[in-house]
């Protein structure tokens, strides 16, 4: 699944950290969340949505071929 995190994120002005720290995660989950290695929880995802004040849908391309499995 890919995001728009690390676009949204940099547009915002706000650092890896600084959002990690907005959603009550790691630096590196936020590092792992834009490279595409992770895939962020549903309630991460809400709370990601409501840091950039969007929906989950805007911020997170979804892949036909996962929404199979």
């Amino acid at each position: 699944m890919q995001t728009k995190i690390a676009e949204l994120r940099k547009r915002r002005g706000v650092t890896q950290e600084e959002l990690a720290d907005a959603v009550n995660v790691t630096r590196q989950t936020i590092i792992s969340l834009e490279s595409g290695k992770y895939k962020a929880s549903l309630i991460l995802a809400h709370k990601l949505a409501q840091f950039f004040d969007m929906t989950i849908e805007e911020m997170f391309v979804f892949d036909k071929e996962e929404e199979n499995l």
